[in-house]
């Protein structure tokens, strides 16, 4: 595992303002027109998700899976740091950095087909969440499968499996509650860039077989918290074997 901070992002944001005026320009560099690959055309899928440590420093999980099988072919684990304060909505610029650094960290593999984020695209305030973010600086087909509802409103689903709602702000659609199990809490899809909702949709009902998640986030976020504990582990490890003071993560 290595470690990064956003410093190796040139010109990334530093203040809430910054932050603001760049996803102004994420949001008009996301492709929301074409459709995008449709599930029978993906073959590789990968999932991002990231872990906090009880210090602010986090660790970033990405996998890739075959999207057919759900085998995993392969997976990265980063340890970064953050230095951008935590702002409802700008959640991205803390994470960013070292799912940016994970996803540089598969190499066993091709480019995956499709990206999947545990997080928001449009289905965000500004238009621009993790998902928009990362689809624009990878070039990658990216979307967004949250578990819980941010600022939109929607009515709740039928209790098939399959069945959606639209998700809206100020009357603008931008994503859909879906549901994943039959009478089980829908998730929230919104896209990012490159991919149609159409499309994202049902991509995230072939990776939800067994489970209200995508198997994708699921995977992910186990990564993410073995390498946490790991980390964790190490880093107790040298405190205890009087090797030097460890650095915090943040």
């Amino acid at each position: 595992m290595g470690e990064s901070t956003s410093a190796e992002l040139p010109d990334w944001p530093r203040t809430e303002a910054e932050a603001v005026a760049a996803q102004e320009r994420l949001r008009e560099a996301a492709d929301l027109v074409g459709p995008g690959p449709g599930p029978e055309q993906v073959r590789t899928v990968a999932g991002v998700d990231v872990a906090y440590a009880d210090d602010g420093g986090l660790v970033a999980a990405a996998v890739v899976l075959d999207a057919a099988t759900l085998t995993v072919l392969d997976e990265a684990v980063h340890v970064g740091r953050t230095d951008f304060p935590y702002v409802p909505g700008l959640l991205a610029f803390r994470e960013l950095p070292s799912v940016m650094a994970a996803l540089r960290g598969l190499s066993r593999h091709p480019r995956p087909d499709v990206v999947v984020c545990d997080g928001y695209g449009v289905a965000h305030p500004r238009r621009a969440g993790l998902a928009v973010h990362l689809g624009v600086l990878t070039g990658l087909p990216c979307f967004g499968v949250a578990k819980t509802p941010f600022l939109f409103e929607y009515a709740q689903p039928g209790h098939e499996r399959g069945a959606w709602t639209p998700l809206t702000i100020g009357g603008e659609q931008v994503g859909r509650a879906l549901r994943t199990r039959a009478g089980v809490k829908p998730v929230f899809v919104s896209v990012g860039s490159r991919i149609g909702l159409d499309n994202a949709c049902a991509l995230t009902l072939r990776l939800a077989r067994t489970y209200r998640q995508p198997e994708t986030t699921r995977r992910a976020d186990r990564l993410a918290r073995r390498g946490l504990a790991e980390h964790r582990g190490r880093s107790a490890g040298r405190e205890g074997s009087g090797e030097g003071k460890v650095t915090p993560l943040s």
